[in-house]
């Protein structure tokens, strides 16, 4: 039970990193926005935070241990394991970043939709990912669900918009997906591989590396683009303000970190494949958040992706139900029959001694 309880609470933290992050990009940029590294940074800079719960965990660990108390649980191979997987991150973030940038979020959601496909393609080929019916029926319904948004997505380029950068920002999101897909499982390899028993608090040790990782990368970035020396300029010239301009960058990146904690969690009590199966239910949902805030056109297509990722949603948990019950029957006949062997063997014994 209380495995199911942090479970949803990252699913929460999960979902709302996963549909506010496009949508506080994007506001960056239509807002008059440009550089494509300083929203990449933004996704993973929040990172720090994590400092809060490491706290408050070490110092209960204080009071009941003393001085002897570990302040760092982490090991040295999955430390270099996740600065690793950190720079994928982080070129993960910058290839995200086009897609805000060049494309409405309609367009941009259905391709990161995509990583489903290969999330599931990666946890089959690096974590040995079984694949059940119910499973994988709700990949098939959710990429059937963005597929169906790719019906209106080729009409849909910003004004003002040239061919060449919408190309690109489509290249570079699908690129993202791709990149995405793999990531998973190898954040979900992390924790099988661990010669230690991993514990929340490990997995939020390597959320902060993959964190750190990833926002020296975007950093570099940022240095070699002399973003830093654009960001006073860019704010003076922001459409909406000054002060509006700090406070979008502040949300973007404290909402992106929502998304990358919950992803760990995700990961964590569950596995790669469900985070991406959550990802891609939140596609619509993000669909529908861009018609409210940025007054993007809702075409049918787009009701009939909610329904796909809800029906695909409820296979999968369905599916889990389904194998839960199968599990607990297994187990349940294993301890009868060894309960009958260990009364036969009574008895065998009890007939030699008369």
């Amino acid at each position: 039970m209380k495995k199911l309880i942090f479970l949803i609470f990252n699913i929460i933290m999960l979902s709302i990193g996963n549909c506010g992050g496009p949508l506080i990009s994007r506001l960056y940029f239509i807002h008059g926005g440009q550089r494509i590294w300083i929203p990449s940074v933004l996704q993973t800079v929040g990172c720090p935070i994590i400092l809060i719960p490491l706290a408050i965990a070490y110092f209960q660990r204080r009071k009941i241990q003393g001085p002897e108390a570990k302040i760092v649980f982490i090991t040295r191979q999955e430390f270099i394991a996740s600065a690793g997987v950190g720079i994928i991150v982080g070129l993960d973030s910058y290839l995200n970043s086009w897609g805000p940038a060049k494309l409405p979020v309609s367009t941009s959601t259905l391709i990161n939709a995509t990583q489903l496909a290969f999330t599931a393609l990666f946890a089959v080929l690096i974590v040995k990912q079984k694949l059940t019916a119910y499973s994988t029926n709700s990949v098939v319904l959710l990429i059937a669900g963005a597929a169906t948004l790719a019906l209106r997505a080729n009409g849909d380029r910003p004004a003002g918009e040239s061919t060449k950068d919408y190309m690109l920002g489509f290249v570079m999101t699908f690129i993202g997906a791709v990149l995405y897909g793999l990531m998973l499982p190898l954040i979900e390899l992390i924790y099988m591989k661990a010669k230690q028993a991993v514990t929340y608090t490990t997995v939020l040790e390597i959320q902060m590396v993959l964190g750190i990782s990833a926002t020296v990368f975007c950093t570099i970035g940022m240095i070699i683009n002399k973003d830093f020396q654009a960001i006073p300029r860019e704010a003076s010239q922001y459409a909406i303000g000054e002060s509006k301009y700090y406070m979008v960058l502040v949300l973007c990146a404290i909402i992106w970190q929502f998304a990358l904690m919950g992803l760990v969690g995700v990961i964590f009590y569950s596995s790669s494949l469900l985070s991406g199966i959550i990802g891609a239910f939140l596609l619509p949902v993000t669909e529908v958040l861009a018609v409210i805030l940025f007054h993007e056109k809702f075409q049918a297509e787009k009701g009939v992706a909610i329904f796909l990722a809800l029906w695909g949603f409820v296979s999968y948990f369905y599916g889990e139900y389904e194998q839960g019950k199968k599990e607990k029957k297994m187990k349940l006949k294993k301890s009868e029959c060894q309960i009958s062997q260990q009364l036969d063997m009574g008895q065998t014994d009890a007939g030699h001694a008369v």
